[in-house]
């Protein structure tokens, strides 16, 4: 008759292992040795599924004395009658009381390359000698002989457990399972995955499908955390394949653009599944499978929207239209969008995803500073071709998406598609206003360019700025605002000496990132000849802010003063006499404000005036008897 089978397996996992501690007790000369190996074989048939030591057994393929020695540790520290029978050798747990006690002893179980010292499975204290020292069982195997399974604490830190895809794009999904099919047949050793592109949260979505496929748990650790030296990093990679072998799991390591000849060194001590993002290189004693994903274009981004959204997708199509044409959002992050939405009401699930650009703000470290527009038409004037051309630029910007994917000129060629664009004159103009205006009509994030935080005394590392730039700027569709630009896109000089073989590299490099570049990246400068002729060539369009003539001055005059503030006997007429642009206008508005405020009455001309000729002062110039007569 078979033995009846438990289905609580924690429970019978300690009845059985109570059960070889009596074994233990038994070879120590308590108990009958054959009825406690008879109760053992009970308790082992009764096991829904094998004991845990059994499993630690097959998984570092201990032998018999080495299967009882780990026992014999673990018993010290869960059952007080055996730790009393090894007390009595005078030392506690030793080697020596094991080779004299346990069958089959062999001197090799605690050679530092066998599996009880090699995966850290027990503890030796050396200073007494081999066979003397004190033996311990590692507390995580100790806790797993007792049918208790955790992350080692060791590890904890490190890592963080990657939840499998919840939504995936079509393209990502069918690359990723070629790949997952590709490991799983691979002869040998596991190649390692190597994932790269621009959708670091695709690439984490990408591995964790592919652990799942090969029924792994996938746990990622970032590369800051691959320590530098071999020591550390030999302990690090013990623990990890450790663990790896007792939970089943797999290891991302994402790299991005740091440590990567550490991460190299560190992946080449892994065995298992090991995939790795960013820029390191392959382990060059193990094959690897490279996979690139970038965010989906814009048809993808519609596919990964309607799948997200499910049965809102048409009462949300005209806005899923336009986040589609205007980002480049992972799968994770619109799902999250479209969960973010769940339950909430029409007209308010739009005004979440319409903010949806403002959420998460692009990662440019120091690189560039967010302008917040509050400027609309309404508060720009210039003549009426540029306006026009303002316009003809938020058309490209909004509809891209239908002429660039649905009428196939995406499909034509990848270049020129860009929506890099000029803006010149002098300074003062409403140049950075009108990318205000700009960003507040499509409602996309400013950011304007630190060109002295960009460019770099160092060869090669204003391509990796410039690159953050961009990577960062193309997720939410981020207008990029190059400030005197003429700094960075300068015309490329004449070949030296190796500083400006460099220095040309640098141009082309952005030449070739803003052609690449679907949002709009908008280039100010004042001095357009400054400019290299090849970049000229490749903007969507340029758009001159000429010196304001004394009609549009009167209109810069009346925009700039809000409709709150008290004035009396302000001519503005008379005030566009003065020969300045709409900045100094600004300035001069604001300064006699404060002098108003301060006198404690309405704003008047001698307030303007005087106004006037404290800026003149500031730029260092005087103010002319004709611009400033009738004015008081």
């Amino acid at each position: 008759m078979n033995a009846p089978v438990l289905c609580d397996w924690t429970g019978a996992n300690r009845k059985y292992v109570a059960a070889e501690f009596a074994r233990l007790r038994a070879l120590l000369g308590e108990g009958e040795l054959k009825q406690a190996e008879t109760e053992v074989e009970r308790r082992r048939a009764m096991m829904p599924t094998p004991p845990a030591v059994d499993a630690l057994t097959g998984l570092f393929g201990l032998s018999g004395f080495e299967r009882d020695l780990l026992l014999l540790a673990a018993g010290v520290e869960m059952d007080a009658r055996l730790a009393d029978l090894c007390a009595r050798s005078g030392r506690g747990l030793t080697f020596g009381l094991a080779l004299a006690t346990l069958p089959d002893a062999h001197w090799s179980a605690l050679a530092p390359v066998e599996p009880l010292r090699r995966w850290r499975l027990v503890d030796l204290d050396e200073a007494p000698g081999l066979t003397q020292g004190r033996l311990r069982a590692d507390e995580r195997i100790l806790h797993f002989v007792a049918g208790l399974s955790y992350t080692d604490p060791h590890l904890g830190p490190l890592l963080r457990e990657v939840e499998p895809p919840r939504l995936m794009d079509a393209g990502h999904r069918a690359a990723t399972e070629g790949t997952a099919k590709a490991l799983a047949e691979a002869p040998g050793m596991l190649p390692t995955l190597l994932l790269d592109g621009d959708d670091a949260e695709g690439q984490r979505d990408a591995a964790a499908l592919v652990a799942g496929t090969l029924c792994l748990t996938l746990f990622a650790m970032s590369a800051s955390d691959v320590p530098a030296l071999a020591r550390e990093q030999e302990a690090l990679a013990t623990l990890w394949q450790r663990e790896a072998l007792l939970t089943g799991a797999g290891l991302l390591i994402e790299a991005g653009d740091e440590r990567g000849a550490a991460v190299t060194r560190f992946a080449e001590r892994i065995d298992g599944f090991l995939a790795i993002s960013g820029q390191a290189g392959p382990p060059r004693d193990r094959p690897s499978i490279r996979l690139r994903l970038d965010r989906p274009d814009a048809s993808g981004q519609r596919e990964l929207w309607s799948a997200a959204l499910g049965a809102r997708a048409d009462e949300l199509a005209l806005l899923v239209e336009a986040l589609a044409g205007q980002h480049r959002l992972s799968a994770r992050r619109i799902a999250e969008a479209a969960d973010g939405i769940a339950g909430v009401a029409p007209e308010d699930a739009a005004r979440r995803l319409r903010a949806l650009p403002h959420t998460r703000a692009p990662r440019l470290d120091g690189l560039a500073q967010e302008i917040v527009p509050k400027a609309g038409w309404d508060d720009i004037v210039l003549p009426g071709a540029q306006r026009r051309t303002l316009s003809q630029i938020s058309v490209h910007v909004r509809l891209r998406n239908r002429v660039h994917e649905d009428w196939g000129f995406a499909g034509k060629s990848g270049r020129g598609l860009g929506l890099a664009t000029l803006f010149w004159g002098d300074s003062g103009t409403g140049k950075t206003l009108a990318a205000e205006v700009l960003a507040r009509e499509l409602d996309l994030p400013l950011y304007r360019i630190d060109l002295s935080a960009v460019v770099s005394k160092y060869i090669g590392e204003t391509e990796k700025n410039l690159a953050r730039v961009f990577d960062a700027a193309e997720e939410d569709g981020a207008i990029l605002l190059f400030d005197e630009a003429d700094a960075l896109f300068g015309k490329r000089s004449e070949v030296k000496d190796s500083h400006d073989r460099y220095a040309n590299i640098e141009v082309s490099y952005l030449l070739q990132r803003m052609e690449a570049y679907r949002g709009l990246a908008i280039l100010t400068t004042n001095h357009k000849a400054a400019l290299d002729p090849a970049f000229q060539r490749r903007l969507r369009f340029i758009v001159h802010f000429p010196f304001p003539d004394a009609k549009h001055r009167e209109s810069i005059w009346r925009a700039t003063v809000p409709a709150a503030t008290p004035v009396e006997g302000v001519d503005f007429g008379k005030l566009a006499r003065l020969a300045v642009a709409g900045g100094t206008i600004r300035n001069i508005a604001l300064n006699a404000a404060f002098l108003a405020a301060e006198a404690g009455t309405p704003v008047t001309m001698a307030h303007l005036k005087r106004a006037a000729h404290m800026d003149a002062a500031k730029r260092e110039t005087s103010l002319t008897d004709a611009e400033t007569r009738g004015w008081v």
